[in-house]
């Protein structure tokens, strides 16, 4: 198992250079000059060419690409462009309000979204089912900056209960999770009730059931473990999404998060922040699939003898 992990967090390497490869490029071809940005539309000429030359901008693509690589093994991203910081202080100070709100969307998923759907897959073809279906459709239908002002509209500016912008307290973390879970939340509806349809009529389920095991057991202990794999999947690549910035969510609720960080800096062509910012999700989506994986030796013990087998 430590060998598979090692594995494949070494495979990350390469993923990881390949995405910054295509990111660099892009910004790179995308109109525009970071240093007028910076200088503004009223700089000469030469005070424009200087400033390319103490930023390495007049340098062949190849070797600025490589010597951000040198550098960002050593978590050096350099200087914003925007705010003439260091950008790991900004991605460090951005990503606490990410995080949690990645937490609280995905926990509101996990709570709402899993019970309703092994609920739905118990009763298919009742009334609880019909309507545990469309509600999905709805959620899945509706677009999240469009909750988001409905949501801010509502409980923030006519009955005054929760704050529209910021990330100050606990509370403006409510309607941004709210926003950012409703997809997730129908997602494991559907994925849930699909895959426990198919665990509950194997066999094995039949046998416990003959056996005198009680229907929440059967449920619970044979039927659901057995189909929590697929949706562990979407629980993890969604969690992976939500943490590479939940962009949507952060500029409608003003968040300082890792969204609204990416947005501006390419709005301003700050290639450094966006760079930073890319590697940074997919560190963090490689990470969090890594997990999932882990996770299905420890529900499946099936996967677990495979691990088992290749040691031998």
């Amino acid at each position: 198992m430590l060998w598979y992990i090692g594995k494949r967090l070494l495979l990350l390497f390469p993923v990881l250079i390949g995405i910054s490869f295509i990111i660099f490029c892009i910004m790179n071809l995308t109109p525009g000059d970071p240093a007028i940005l910076i200088l503004g539309e009223g700089a000469t000429p030469e005070t424009v060419h200087q400033l390319r030359e103490e930023m390495g901008l007049n340098d062949p693509f190849f070797l600025r690409f490589g010597r951000f690589i040198l550098h960002a093994l050593r978590l050096d991203f350099g200087l914003s462009y925007r705010t003439r910081l260091p950008v790991i202080q900004e991605i460090i100070a951005r990503f606490p309000n990410t995080l949690t709100l990645s937490f609280f969307a995905m926990t509101l998923a996990i709570t709402v979204g899993l019970p309703i759907g092994v609920i739905s897959a118990v009763r298919q073809y009742t009334l609880v089912d019909g309507i545990s279906l469309a509600t999905a459709l709805v959620m899945t239908s509706i677009p999240g900056f469009w909750l988001g002002l409905l949501l801010m509209l509502q409980f923030s500016l006519r009955m005054n209960l929760l704050p529209a912008i910021g990330a100050d307290t606990w509370q403006n973390f409510v309607l941004p999770s709210i926003t950012v879970a409703i997809g997730t939340m129908a997602i494991l509806i559907r994925m849930t009730r699909g895959t426990m349809l198919e665990v509950i009529r194997q066999d094995y389920i039949r046998t416990a059931k003959s056996k005198g095991a009680s229907p929440t057991r059967v449920v619970l202990r044979h039927a659901l473990r057995n189909a929590l794999l697929p949706v562990i999947t979407i629980i993890g690549i969604n969690f992976g999404a939500m943490l590479g910035g939940a962009m949507i969510a952060e500029t409608v609720f003003a968040m300082p998060g890792l969204g609204t960080l990416m947005i501006t800096s390419i709005r301003m062509m700050d290639t450094p922040v966006v760079m930073a910012a890319v590697i940074v999700a997919a560190i963090i989506v490689g990470v969090v699939n890594l997990l999932v994986d882990i996770l299905y030796v420890l529900i499946d013990p099936r996967i677990k003898s495979q691990y088992v087998k290749a040691k031998r």
